[in-house]
């Protein structure tokens, strides 16, 4: 099929120009890591990296590498280095969602699996490059009396048990950080991180079809460039899409501001049953002070701002809230601010300002939050709720 090099066909062309650009937001990564030391930055940066080292070995094959130079020795650096992209998943999302967070020295063992791999690639490149006749041909004898009947079949299974084990962590990880945010903020629409579950649920339907490519060219037949040609197109999409967004969005900022507390438990205590008994006076204190002060009409309003002004410990304020009101803290908050938009609407206000207008001014930051939020507490939306009082 290629007759030269570089061939630019209609399989190598799209991954060339997919890859140089996710190449490009490699670049910007590193360099912001070195300038402002996010380690977020760095471990997208590596994220990228590795899948279009992968991509770009596909890429130079399908641009006829493999039919000019006959003995080219590039098997043995197409290294599937999938087993290091779990890990490095799950410490970027941890790295976002984590205050402070640090790479430690013990870190490291995650990453054992993917170096011992590189070694071994490099040894039995050295053992075979001294064997008589190696010029000559492009696989040694390890390369194809081990490596490829015995160590890649093993190695797909050992990295689909890999990747489902990190991603599930990661999955946790990251809905443990949604839970958090809530017992803390009274607005989270910015803190969500929605591209972050977008950006995991890519890589998931990626892992699954490259799981099942692997298992399918191991076990039952052999498949060529070609049929691999898909899941390389749409690696090289996501990677541009991760690379876009992950470069775009400031997770310093959003660190910052969601994190303003340590993420201990002193911050978000967690009570054991006997201990989670407030007095009804510290209840219908809080509930005087909301009803007479109004603070939930601050769309910054935090479970920190609130303690203050009650002059009371976040862990006291949280165990009234969870435990008196058996809400957690951003619940507690926007049952206040759907009730003030419904008293409101019955005051007419929504013939002089617009329904989203009337729900900024009573503490939402956001027509996404406004719209589930007042949907899970009423059970209808604003606008149903509207037409409900005007008949």
């Amino acid at each position: 099929m290629f007759l030269s090099f570089p061939d630019f066909n209609i399989y190598s062309t799209p991954l060339l120009i997919l890859v140089v650009q996710g190449l490009v937001f490699v670049g910007l990564l590193f360099a912001r890591y070195i300038k402002k030391k996010n380690i977020s930055d760095l471990f997208l940066a590596l994220i990228l990296l590795i899948v279009c080292y992968q991509q770009t070995c596909y890429t130079v094959g399908f641009m006829g590498w493999y039919n000019v130079f006959r003995n080219t020795k590039i098997n043995y650096f197409l290294i599937p280095l999938g087993i290091a992209i779990a890990p490095l998943i799950y410490f970027y999302v941890k790295a976002i969602t984590t205050s402070n967070f640090t790479f430690k020295k013990k870190n490291f063992i995650h990453f054992i699996p993917a170096i011992t791999l590189i070694l071994y690639r490099f040894s039995i490149y050295f053992y075979d490059s001294l064997q008589p006749g190696f010029n000559d041909t492009q696989n040694g004898i390890l390369k194809l009396s081990v490596d490829e009947p015995i160590v890649l079949p093993l190695l797909v299974f050992v990295s689909f048990a890999q990747m489902l084990l990190y991603l599930a962590f990661t999955f946790q990880l990251f809905y443990n950080y949604r839970k958090r945010i809530k017992a803390y903020f009274s607005n989270t629409y910015k803190l969500e991180l929605n591209w972050i579950l977008s950006f995991l649920i890519a890589f998931t339907a990626l892992f699954l079809y490259s799981s099942l490519q692997d298992i399918i060219g191991s076990l039952i037949i052999e498949l060529n460039y070609e049929q691999r040609w898909w899941l390389n197109i749409f690696m090289a999409i996501v990677v541009l899409f991760v690379g876009i967004k992950g470069y775009f969005t400031d997770t310093t900022k959003l660190n910052k501001l969601s994190f303003s507390f340590s993420p201990n438990p002193e911050s978000i205590p967690q009570f054991k049953k006997e201990e989670e008994k407030v007095s009804a006076e510290d209840i219908e204190k809080l509930k005087s002070y909301m009803e007479l002060e109004k603070p939930y009409l601050n769309p910054d309003l935090n479970l920190s701002d609130l303690s203050d002004e009650l002059q009371i410990n976040r862990a006291e304020l949280s165990k009234i809230i969870n435990s008196g009101f058996n809400k957690n803290f951003n619940d507690f908050i926007n049952e206040y601010r759907v009730n003030t938009f419904k008293e409101k609407l019955n005051l007419g206000e929504h013939k002089q300002l617009s329904l989203l207008g009337i729900a900024y001014d009573c503490g939402f930051n956001s027509k996404a939050t406004f719209n589930r939020v007042f949907k899970k507490i009423t059970q209808i939306s604003p606008t149903e709720f509207l037409n409900s009082i005007t008949k």
